[in-house]
């Protein structure tokens, strides 16, 4: 059997309460934290990496850049089955969809974390652990792209979301749930993804790409200060509804449009899809007719992500377009 490589960057799994101050601070190594699994018969075969140990905040674009580059060197290896990135669960969704279009491999890459904290009372940094490394390990789980594993649900990078701030079940695919679970160490498959997956293969990705929330009676000064600033690459809107605006933003949507600053909608409800149906004065019709461009199924963080990763390829806006439209 070959090995699974486990890239540690910190998170909750990785925390205690300290006595102090009383608040969950970093505490614990990789190593400390696989020490609970040293007796177990899924310790053997196990390879493990500490990239980093800092809770998910403080992960940027350019460290997922850089897991990307670490893990594709494992996926590589003939030795290497699959990996397993431990991470804070913030912007693990975020991590998780990077890695999902960048990676160039059907081998199987496995994203997990904790919601609590060793010190607490149900701490299920081990339990997901564990179901990651057997999901990595499963023959069933290649070619599915990226996957998140947590409290004993297996979903899809593309499509799963955190949902609440402390529930153990928080990653849910709102629109479809979950591709399979873990049940008594066994990988069980209920469905495939349900989308034809995006794949940017790149080495760098370009910051200064905005996400912005629309709202009711929300102005065109935001986007115009977007507009003037020379660093500004790209703007993603988690627009009203299908992929709405209200009249007064127009303007200076417009103006990004116009100095060729590329500007995608989502929609800012965390379930369904954006699509052109209205075609009054700020409805989706009328801003994809003046060139912003639908990420029907993405949500905002995403959205920003593939933006991020696709400018560092293309700045032509069909082929941008082309792009999110793979998504539907």
């Amino acid at each position: 059997m070959g090995k699974v490589c486990l890239i540690f960057t910190g998170g909750t799994i990785s925390m205690k309460i300290d006595d102090v101050n009383h608040s969950v601070i970093p505490a614990f190594s990789a190593d400390e934290i696989m020490a609970s699994l040293l007796h177990s018969d899924i310790y053997n075969d196990l390879e493990i990496v500490e990239f980093s140990k800092v809770p998910s905040p403080s992960i940027t674009p350019l460290m997922m850049l850089n897991i990307s580059k670490l893990i594709q060197s494992y996926l590589d290896r003939d030795d290497v089955l699959g990996v397993v990135v431990v991470h804070g669960t913030d912007t693990l969704e975020e991590t998780a969809f990077f890695l999902d279009v960048i990676l160039n491999s059907k081998k199987p890459v496995i994203v997990t974390g904790s919601m609590k904290s060793s010190s607490e009372l149900g701490f299920d940094g081990i339990n997901n652990l564990v179901s990651s490394i057997l999901v990595a390990r499963s023959s069933r789980s290649i070619d599915k792209g990226v996957l998140v594993v947590m409290n004993d649900q297996i979903n899809a990078a593309s499509e799963v979301t955190k949902s609440n701030t402390l529930s153990l079940d928080t990653f849910k695919s709102l629109d479809y749930g979950p591709l399979g679970i873990v049940d008594n160490k066994q990988v069980i498959f209920h469905r495939n993804v349900s989308y034809q997956r995006t794949h940017v293969i790149t080495d760098e990705i370009v910051s200064n790409v905005h996400l912005v929330k629309a709202y009711a009676g929300m102005d065109s000064s935001f986007f115009e200060y977007l507009a003037k600033d020379p660093d500004t690459k790209g703007v993603v809107i988690e627009a009203l509804g299908r992929g709405n605006m209200p009249p007064m933003s127009l303007r200076g949507i417009q103006v990004l449009l116009d100095q060729s600053i590329p500007v995608v909608l989502v929609s800012r409800c965390p379930s369904g899809r954006v699509l052109d149906t209205y075609g009054y004065v700020g409805g989706g019709k009328n801003l994809t007719d003046m060139g912003c461009i639908l990420a029907p199924n993405l949500n905002g963080q995403k959205a920003r992500i593939l933006l991020m990763l696709a400018l560092s390829k293309i700045n032509d806006k069909n082929k941008l377009k082309e792009i999110f439209d793979l998504n539907k």
